[in-house]
């Protein structure tokens, strides 16, 4: 544990709300386990976060240890990496309301995010919603992170983390370390199939415009032959072909080919032989994944046990972070 700890950390924290799709996959979660060779990593299911929206008690227990079993499915070894699910760890609850009373009520109501689920759900307009970025701020500070790999929609988040830790800092002096995002291997930016103009998003309402990780062979390539392209029939990366950009961007991502080389190989060919192909390579690319995904899920007692183990090596860390801010702040403390 000693030796792990002299690597910087990052953390990355994913949602149990559905299976991530391909976009998810290309974009972020291949690149995790080359990340855990370079960096000591913690990964989590947040399914704290999950709440907010009022899931089914046993779709959310389900999709938590899907989502899990799909961690470990990546590559990740639950030996050599801290996996876990942000619920076991009581830490990151505890952490939370203590940042909650360092929080301006002004800062946290110009989070972006809160707008748009308030619009999407105003029956259930919810103080966890409105304070989800503490939490988020406590699953991050909690374990003294350096790096946060985040998307273009979380950076308002990471701002707000490290503005309550210098405040904090500020009035008590170095109790948390000020993260930065994470700025990797730059993984695919993947759009709709079926509007090539936004993001690859599994809340899609056309199921046709998005692949989960876990679709099968048959339903990939039905997707991908489906995927909207153009007249001209010619594959080249350009202006005004968007569907196509899409596709030659997945395509480079599977296969490890650059533009050129794709150019070069579909060069008189119809865009028919281009889908197939195209089809044929995400479905190679996701084939262990999948295979490995399926004789986990099968079994929940080695899950469990991964499960366990990595909220106690969470809790290792997290505690040590926590009992400091509590000692700040003038909580008495005594040892067990």
């Amino acid at each position: 544990m000693e030796n792990q700890e002299k690597k910087k950390i990052v953390l990355s924290a994913i949602q149990p709300t559905g299976t991530p799709t391909l976009g998810n996959y290309l974009g972020a979660l291949k690149n995790w386990k080359t990340m855990a060779n370079d960096y000591n990593c913690l990964y989590a299911v947040a399914d704290l976060h999950s709440i907010t929206v009022r899931p089914e008690p046993a779709d959310l227990r389900r999709r938590t240890l899907e989502m899990y079993a799909l961690l470990i499915a990546l590559g990740l070894d639950p030996e050599k990496n801290t996996i876990f699910i942000q619920s076991m760890v009581p830490e990151h609850a505890q952490l939370a309301w203590i940042l909650d009373c360092y929080t301006q009520f002004g800062e946290a109501s110009r989070m972006t995010q809160f707008k748009d689920k308030s619009e999407k759900h105003p029956d259930n307009v919810n103080v966890g919603l409105f304070a989800y970025p503490v939490l988020m701020a406590a699953d991050i500070l909690l374990y003294q992170t350096d790096f946060v790999p985040i998307g273009a929609d979380q950076k308002q988040h990471l701002e707000i983390t490290r503005n309550i830790a210098e405040r904090f800092n500020g009035l008590y002096g170095n109790t948390f370390k000020l993260p930065e995002p994470f700025i990797g291997k730059v993984g695919a930016r993947v759009m709709s199939l079926q509007e090539p103009t936004k993001k690859m998003s599994k809340s899609d309402t056309n199921v046709k415009g998005f692949i989960s990780v876990l679709d099968d062979d048959n339903a990939i390539m039905k997707k991908i032959k489906s995927a909207v392209t153009d007249s001209e029939a010619k594959v080249y990366y350009g202006e005004g072909k968007d569907g196509v950009n899409n596709l030659m961007g997945i395509y480079s991502c599977c296969t490890g080919k650059t533009f050129d080389e794709i150019e070069k190989e579909f060069d008189g060919k119809g865009y028919g032989d281009f889908k197939t192909a195209v089809g044929e390579a995400v479905i190679e690319e996701l084939r262990p994944l999948k295979e490995e995904y399926a004789r986990l899920i099968n079994d929940k007692a080695y899950l469990y046990d991964c499960a366990k183990l990595g909220a106690e090596k969470a809790s290792y860390f997290a505690s040590r972070t926590l009992k400091k801010a509590m000692k700040k702040v003038g909580f008495i403390q005594i040892d067990k």
